[in-house]
């Protein structure tokens, strides 16, 4: 199957109307519409992060431990990966 690039300018040649101007707005107002969404759950996981900060650590010394292992053991998983 093969496809031939056409411009503008032959569209409406060939047509002998002009190109269609309403598929561009349509984009934009999808793509802000997508941006609102993103922006929203930006702010949810914010205000989540925030909650949790300020709840007071209850754990104490040994999970700090075990989490500053999760986070190395983490860490040193995803070089290999990239690698």
């Amino acid at each position: 199957m093969t496809v031939e690039l056409i411009t503008t300018r032959d569209y409406e040649a060939l047509r002998g109307t002009r190109a269609p101007t309403e598929l561009n707005e349509i984009k934009v107002e999808e793509t802000s519409e997508m941006l609102l969404y993103e922006e929203l759950s930006r702010a949810r996981i914010r205000d989540l992060e925030e909650g949790v900060r300020a709840q007071p650590a209850r754990s104490g010394p040994r999970a700090a431990r075990r989490w500053t292992k999760v986070a190395r053991w983490a860490a040193r998983r995803a070089e290999r990966l990239q690698a």
